[in-house]
């Protein structure tokens, strides 16, 4: 998603299932509605249309979600009652803060696709998110898209045992015949004469 909707607090991550909600741009009926259809195991995207004049929940909306076992919320536009958010302690991402209330007169919708900060999402889509932001994975494509997320950081923790022999090697003077460069590293650059 746009690398602007980020967790309301450090350290916030969350995984889950989509449960998609439509807003009118600074109307939050229909969250309220979809706080109520949601519970273990999902989370709460909602498409606040990038709208900056309204935050669309507060303390009581993220108490709420949190006591009925939401696992976060991810909304493309922004919250309110910060301190209070961060207390409570419920993955929730935004764009931002701001004080002022929202309207409560709809329309909206809930669990069919939407656009939120530039994805679309679809309901039972994998939401994952953390410090570094929200990425959505296509229900279709889940299992493929954890089998290379596995690869990966099998991948990466090879290549991290390999960084740290190589600096304990280059303390004692021992690195001639240690090379940290990556293989594919150099498989690109023999493709530019290197």
């Amino acid at each position: 998603m746009d690398y602007k909707v980020k967790p309301v607090s450090s350290g916030m991550k969350v995984v889950g299932t989509a449960l998609t909600v439509d807003m009118r741009a600074g109307d939050n009926l229909f969250l309220h509605q979809g706080i109520y259809c949601g519970g273990e195991g999902f989370v709460l995207v909602a498409d606040g249309k990038g709208h900056t004049e309204n935050a669309y929940l507060g303390e009581l909306m993220a108490k709420a979600a949190k006591a009925i076992g939401i696992e976060g919320i991810v909304i493309d536009g922004l919250v309110r009652d910060k301190e209070s958010l961060i207390e409570i302690g419920l993955p929730i991402f935004a764009k931002g803060f701001i004080p002022n209330g929202p309207f409560k007169d709809g329309p909206g919708a809930i669990n069919i696709p939407i656009s939120c900060a530039g994805v679309t999402v679809f309901p039972g889509d994998l939401i994952v998110g953390d410090d570094d932001g929200v990425v959505v994975v296509s229900k279709e494509k889940i299992e493929q898209v954890l089998e290379k997320a596995e690869a990966k950081f099998k991948y990466e923790e090879k290549r991290l045992q390999t960084i740290v022999s190589y600096e304990e090697n280059r303390k004692v003077g021992n690195t001639d015949k240690f090379s940290i460069a990556p293989v594919w590293l150099g498989e690109k650059m023999r493709e530019f004469g290197n």
